[in-house]
């Protein structure tokens, strides 16, 4: 039987939608609360921004710039979260992605909307205090909230709530989501259900560990020790506020202080997946490429290594 990769991280997300516009048509489609008279029918990889293959600094995933049944475009913003501290950044990715499109003079008319899409395999919000998994946010008027101001949306799903007998959705959507929910390194076989879609079937054969280089078996499981790092870090910051107790005023100084924190935590787990690649013999330029760190910085990491 076949074994399968875990389809959250990015480098296995980015084989099969970051090169497939018939799989990432269908999956957005499903995914992003689109009308169905406005669903995507044609879109296109914007190379601008040109992303590492790892989650050392940058978390984008795909962008993508989508053409509806009506001719109107909008830009989407993929990204994979396994950390709770995120929704600022999100807010600033997404409003980059939105600014990035005007260039100096042209219109502000020109502008495209942009949706911004979270996968979350940690929860954003604790179950018990909200058990939804789809999170929607745009700006709405504070006495009318039929007006709204569609340009920037945040579509967030938390994957581990989703649970397909609880909703009464789009058969595809549900597909899509168990997809990424229940396909992991412990599948031997996808269910039935899933191998029945011809989209899904061939997301499927893409994630298969037979598909993958053995440069990028590695890349995936130096990715796993990245978010371990992350998560680490992140509980262990929430464990030891909780363990002394701290005053509300002083908790919330440390989630403020949290943001610097996950930064320092990712240059670390920048570093290890520096040395790792440096171990294997891949050359400081390219290790520069991949985990985002400076130059000066990975010459250092080699000396030590040395």
């Amino acid at each position: 039987m076949s074994k399968y990769l875990d389809p959250k991280t990015d480098i296995v997300f980015k084989k099969i939608f970051g090169n497939n516009k018939k799989l990432l048509k269908s999956f957005l489609n499903a995914v992003l609360p689109l009308p169905d008279d406005r669903l995507i029918e044609d879109l296109s990889y914007l190379p601008s921004e040109q992303v590492p293959l790892l989650p050392a600094l940058k978390h984008t995933i795909v962008d993508v710039k989508c053409t509806d049944t009506q001719q109107r475009t909008f830009i989407v913003e993929m990204q994979i979260q396994w950390v709770p501290a995120f929704m600022q950044r999100m807010l600033v990715n997404t409003s980059s992605a939105y600014v990035r499109q005007l260039n100096k003079g042209e219109a502000y008319a020109n502008l495209s909307p942009v949706y911004g899409l979270a996968l979350l395999g940690h929860n954003l919000i604790d179950v018990d205090r909200d058990p939804e998994w789809f999170h929607h946010y745009k700006m709405t008027h504070t006495k009318n909230s039929n007006r709204s101001l569609d340009d920037l949306q945040i579509v967030i799903v938390e994957l581990p709530k989703f649970k397909p007998t609880t909703i009464q959705d789009k058969k595809l959507t549900v597909l899509w989501l168990r997809f990424l929910s229940e396909i992991n390194e412990k599948t031997r076989q996808a269910p039935t259900e899933l191998l029945a879609i011809p989209e899904i079937k061939e997301a499927l054969d893409l994630a298969e560990e037979s598909a993958f280089t053995p440069g990028e078996l590695e890349a995936y499981n130096t990715y796993w020790d990245a978010v371990s790092t992350q998560v680490t870090l992140i509980e262990g910051k929430m464990a030891q506020a909780e363990a002394v107790g701290l005053a509300k005023g002083e908790a919330m100084g440390l989630a403020k202080g949290e943001a610097m924190g996950e930064v320092k935590g990712e240059e670390l787990a920048a570093c290890r997946i520096a040395k790792k690649l440096l171990q294997n013999g891949m050359s400081i330029e390219l290790v520069s490429e991949i985990t985002q760190l400076p130059l000066s910085k990975i010459k250092q990491l080699q000396l030590t290594h040395e």
